[in-house]
């Protein structure tokens, strides 16, 4: 396993610790690799109105969008349960606008690394901008 990849896990797995969820009880922590090198982690925010929450992907995402980064290549999520912790299908629409179908996508939990995938066996059919233009 890479330098490179051991820190993801290790930023997305101190998110995970600060995740806030009250109503759910599960903490997912990710974390991303931009191509200009740069590491964002999130966690998810649970809110009472469930589809105000946020996922962990979604806040990693924004920090990097906020420090005006926009390329990810290479993505780390964990969870705290026994199973896969994958993104959820908005996150895989949110992933895929910023990632290559060949990104990386690293699936971790409390153990370390469980599965890597790519972000096109994640979402094989991805609703892209360019699937706009005509």
């Amino acid at each position: 396993m890479s330098e490179t990849l051991q820190e993801m896990i290790k930023l997305a797995a101190a998110a995970r610790v600060n995740a806030y969820a009250p109503y759910s009880g599960f903490h997912v922590g990710a974390c991303i690799r931009t191509t200009s090198g740069n590491f964002y982690a999130g966690c998810n925010i649970e809110n009472a109105a469930y589809p105000e929450s946020q996922c962990a992907e979604a806040t990693a995402i924004g920090m990097m969008i906020a420090d005006g980064d926009g390329q990810i290549a290479e993505i780390v999520v964990t969870g705290d349960g026994e199973h896969l912790c994958t993104p959820c299908g908005g996150c895989r629409q949110r992933l895929s606008e910023f990632a290559s179908p060949e990104t990386p996508v690293h699936i971790c939990g409390p153990d370390g690394l469980r599965k890597t995938i790519s972000m096109g066996e994640l979402l094989p059919h991805a609703f892209k901008t360019d699937n706009l233009e005509d």
